[in-house]
């Protein structure tokens, strides 16, 4: 498996980087910001992304996508990270989606996937109940109803749950879902904790539903669910639903880690191009050795983790067996990075970089919720070695 872009995809990542950079730059986000936009997004950009068929990256052209995979997904979203580019693209494409396709029937996918790829139609997963990552501890019940099932419960930090049409939420047909009978972490597979989870479609509008907007420390989306006897569509078999929840995060996660990787390209060379124009005791710093070496450490885990996240999508693509490994690498490997370059880029800087006239205090803010989106680099690390039988 060569790690390259080919042709196209190399195509793509220059026509990704020149729609963001004029469509949605910085400034973009700062206007979003800055006037409580209550959507958190452009819905104008967003149908122009769905337009350009990203919407539709991984699904098949018999649902109105472009019949690509996620290294095309994962192109497009490293293009939008450098940027700062707030979309539904995540939490619609490679959260939504992803579940949708993996586990839905024929009906809900013809029912869904071409209007998600259309721009449509927005989707989220509504996954996680506490303050960390812990994909297996879920509380959030569901009942059978007659034909359906009636959910109780309360999810947070949902992406986009404010704006989403349809949320796939994760819930109890059975088991536990408690600290003592859950698992110590994800990727168990047949545990306690796994076992008797299911997913379910949830309409935004429908009676129940609570949502409530949060916006994190870097302006994006997120949501606070609650779900009072919400009328919810079984997604898949009932109580089998944990192979598909961890496929959904590992491919997720890939995703996420090539946002990452472009939000850190960006920031390392706005720094760069700093060290080349600040001046300080009658000498420009980029001159000085020890910045040179600290800017070096960046380039060389820049580059590595080029090729860890590209291992990943490609390895999700080919599904081979060690996906699951790779995705949590890369996660790894990305936020540890992007915690290097984040914090160097504030402190070569100087007191400046501190102060919102500076963008790269923006970076610095989304690197540390992204890091912790499905699960920071100890949870991974966790993860990758218990895969490997530790």
């Amino acid at each position: 498996m060569a790690l390259v872009l080919n042709e196209e995809q190399h195509l793509l990542k220059s026509s990704a980087e020149a729609f963001f950079r004029e469509r949605a730059p910085v400034t973009a986000l700062r206007a979003l910001r800055d006037t409580a936009d209550p959507t958190g997004f452009s819905r104008d950009l967003w149908r122009e992304m769905a337009a350009m068929g990203w919407a539709g990256t991984f699904l098949p052209e018999e649902y109105g996508g472009i019949g690509c995979g996620y290294t095309e997904l994962g192109v497009v979203m490293q293009a939008a990270g450098r940027t700062l580019a707030a979309s539904p693209l995540f939490a619609t494409v490679a959260l939504g989606a992803s579940a949708v396709l993996l586990a839905g029937s024929a009906e809900q996918k013809e029912r869904l996937l071409p209007a998600v790829a259309a721009g449509e139609t927005l989707l989220t997963v509504a996954l996680q109940e506490g303050p960390h990552h812990r994909p297996e501890r879920v509380a959030t019940s569901a009942v059978a109803n007659g034909e359906g099932y009636m959910l109780s419960g309360a999810k947070t930090y949902v992406p986009d749950g404010h704006v989403a049409d349809v949320i796939v939420v994760v819930a109890r047909t059975a088991g536990a879902g408690d600290e003592e009978s859950a698992t110590s972490g994800e990727g168990a597979g047949d545990s306690a904790g796994t076992a008797g989870l299911s997913l379910f479609l949830v309409d935004r509008e429908a009676a129940g539903v609570m949502i409530e907007r949060r916006s994190m420390a870097d302006s994006r989306n997120m949501a606070e669910v609650r779900l009072d006897g919400a009328t919810g569509e079984l997604l898949g078999t009932a109580g089998e639903a944990w192979p598909v929840i961890d496929t959904v995060i590992d491919r997720a996660n890939a995703v996420l880690a090539a946002e990452m990787l472009g939000s850190a390209q960006a920031a390392f060379e706005r720094t760069m191009e700093y060290l080349k124009t600040r001046e300080q005791f009658g000498a420009l710093i980029g001159t000085f050795q020890a910045l040179q070496h600290r800017a070096a450490q960046m380039f060389c885990e820049i580059e590595l983790s080029k090729s860890v996240v590209l291992k990943a999508l490609e390895a999700i693509d080919a599904d081979a067996p060690d996906a699951a490994l790779c995705a949590s690498l890369a996660k790894v490997q990305v936020s540890d990075m992007l915690r290097l370059v984040s914090d160097e880029a504030i402190q070569m800087h100087g007191g400046i970089g501190m102060t919102d006239e500076e963008d790269v205090g923006l970076y610095l803010k989304r690197a540390r919720v992204a890091q912790q989106m499905l699960g920071d680099e100890n949870c991974h690390l966790d993860r990758y070695a218990r895969l490997r039988g530790y």
